[in-house]
Formats: structure tokens, sequence, C-alpha cells
């Protein structure tokens, strides 16, 4: 899968703006500010229908403009595919493909897999669980359409059965046959949500492992923990349970949307004993095992984004990520980074083509 060319229009600092790509490597260099990461971001934007960075679509139109588009021209098994996404303030955003507007911006997640790999990745460590089952869900989204199907009805029926516990505080009433209806879907859809994160970690992990020893040359040991409420007892149960819990606090209390990942470094939490380093590999390592991984089930390689971490990595580091990405033909590969001639003297490293846009 290539990306021939972007187009953009009123997209953040963007006023009009077209790439022509090399199928191998493309490089984006210029001073901070520029807009190096704005296109990287409008490429993930036609991947996912939405920002990395700012997920408000108002705030990825130009300043003092009213709408932006966002355009690319692919060739994917060999046909050309055409992907439009639009949106106008005060109205909802738009996803064409080949010219015909998508119904559900779901139906096209996994139509171009694509990896990013950022310094706003640190959140997956620093920030709360809710990051990290994000990260978990859009990997296995990406290649399973079902999956993502009983993500958006699990957080629908969420909503609902805490509008519910809600309406009965407010109203001084309880009504347990209302409440059974909602916990038999979520119990249903919990299991199934449980189930697939399981079995994606048993596949992910040792991917993940293997990525950090060829990255780190550490002889610490580092690992996953999938760490979930569903792992003790079914679903039904727990709720049943904690229905009481529920009712005073009014909101669910148990599920799949309580669910971490836990990320661990010689057996402690990386957040806290690991070094600055170490969780820069541990991130570049799980996402390196998740474009493996999106690789392994689609049969194509995904786009593979790379913001800015030239400037965050020491030297030895990138020498690691740069043989992987020449020995494992990563396909079509996009760069940020302020240093031209940093730049430029790693891909010459790299037997294929390559070409720099100056912003």
């Amino acid at each position: 899968m290539i990306l021939n060319s972007l187009s953009l229009l009123n997209y953040k600092n963007f006023e009009v703006q077209t790439f022509e790509f090399d199928p191998n490597i493309n490089c984006f260099t210029g001073h901070n500010g520029v807009g190096k990461t704005n296109a990287l971001d409008a490429i993930y934007h036609l991947s996912f229908g939405k920002s990395y960075f700012n997920p408000i679509t108002s705030q990825n139109i130009r300043h003092g403009e009213e709408f932006f588009v966002v355009e690319g021209q692919y060739i994917k098994t060999d046909r050309p595919e055409k992907i439009v996404v639009s949106a106008k303030k005060g109205q909802k955003k738009v996803i064409k493909r080949n010219g015909k507007a998508y119904d559900r911006f779901s139906d096209h997640i996994g139509f171009l897999p694509l990896v990013i790999i950022s310094p706003a990745d640190r959140d997956l460590i620093i920030e709360g669980s809710d990051t990290r089952r994000k990260f978990i869900d859009g990997v296995i989204s990406q290649g399973d359409s079902l999956y993502l199907k009983d993500i958006l009805s699990y957080g629908k029926i969420l909503v609902q059965r805490n509008s519910l516990l809600k309406y009965f505080a407010a109203n001084h009433t309880w009504n347990k046959d209302n409440l059974a209806i909602y916990d038999l879907q979520l119990s249903e859809l919990g299991e199934r949500i449980h189930k697939s994160r399981k079995e994606f970690l048993k596949e992910f992990t040792p991917i993940f492992l293997e990525k950090y020893k060829a990255i780190s040359s550490g002889t610490e040991t580092v690992g996953l923990d999938y760490k979930s409420q569903l792992n003790e007892d079914r679903m039904e149960h727990l709720l049943q349970q904690n229905v009481h819990k529920d009712k005073m606090s009014q909101y669910t209390s148990v599920g799949t949307h309580k669910d971490d990942l836990i990320f661990t470094i010689d057996e402690h939490p990386i957040k806290k004993f690991g070094s600055q380093g170490q969780q820069k590999s541990f991130l570049i390592a799980l996402k390196l095992a998740q474009f493996e991984f999106i690789k392994n089930v689609h049969k194509v390689h995904p786009i593979l984004l790379l913001d800015d971490i030239f400037d965050k990595l020491d030297e030895e580091r990138v020498a690691h990520i740069i043989k992987l990405v020449d020995d494992e033909n990563f396909g079509q590969l996009f760069i940020s980074d302020t240093h031209a001639d940093r730049t430029e003297a790693v891909v010459k490293k790299v037997s294929q083509s390559y070409k720099f846009f100056k912003l």
C-alpha cells in the first residue's frame, strides 16, 4: 500500500499544499512550527478520520477559515484509491472513498492500516488506563471490524446504564428489571471484548519483547500485564455483586471499561522505575510490535509515521530503528525532523529511495 500524493486545503497551518511522495521514505524537515507534524497528522487523518493530536474537529481547521479538506491518492493491492476527509464548522465530518461517503466512520477503520510513533506516545505511560485501553482497542480494531463494533456498542450501553442509575437516584426509585436488560447486554459484550483482548496480548506480547530486545541493547526484562476484573470472575456475576455500590455511586463500577495494561521493567512499573531511555525504547518497541501485528493480520505493510523521534533518541537507538526498517522492508515511511542533515545522514544508510520536503 502506497500513498502517492497528499493534498491539503485549510488544514491546520496549511492554506493550500500538495505533496507527491516516494514509495519508500519521505522526510519532512524544517524549524519547529512550520507544519511537519501537521503533515504527518493529515496522513493519520486519512486512515482514522480524526487527528492523532487533537480530536476536536473544528480545531484542525486553519485559523480564520470555515472548513478543511484532506485528500490522499493511494495504490492498494494494485488499485487506485482516493480518500477525502472534509469538515465544515457546525457540520458533521465527511469521509469519502472514491467519491462515495461512508455511512459509518467505523467502516473505514482498518482499510488504510497505519502506525504512528510520536513523542506524544508518552501518554501511554503517564496517563490513566483509558489511554492504554484505547491503544489495545486501536490495534485490534484495525484488523477486526466485529471487535470495533463490540467496543462501540459496549460504550453506548454503558452510557445508558449509567444514565439509568442517575435517573433512579434523582427520582428516588429503583427498578431491577430495567437494569437487568443493560446488564445482560453488557455481560455478553464484555465477555467477548475480554476474550479478544486476552487473545490479542497472547500473540502481541512475544512480538513486543522481541522488538524491545532489538532496539534497547539492555539486559533488563520488560513485560505487559493485562489487568482485568474479568480475569477473576464473569462479568454477569461482577455486575450482580456490585449492584449496591453502583446504585450509591450512580456509575457502573465493574467491566472491561476498567481494564488496564500494566507496563513493567524488571517486574516493576516502568512509569516509576524506568529511565527516560528505557521508557522511550519501551514505547517504540510497543509501536513496532503494533506494526508487525497489523502487518500479519492484513498481509500488507502499514504506513509508518515517525514524528520527531530523531530529536528524542540517542544515536544508538536511532541506528537500531533504522536497521529494523531496512532489514524488514517496512513499506512506506514518513519522517519529521528539525535537522535535514541529521535525517539525511540516517536515511542514506538505508538501501531504499527517499525524498525530502523542506517546510
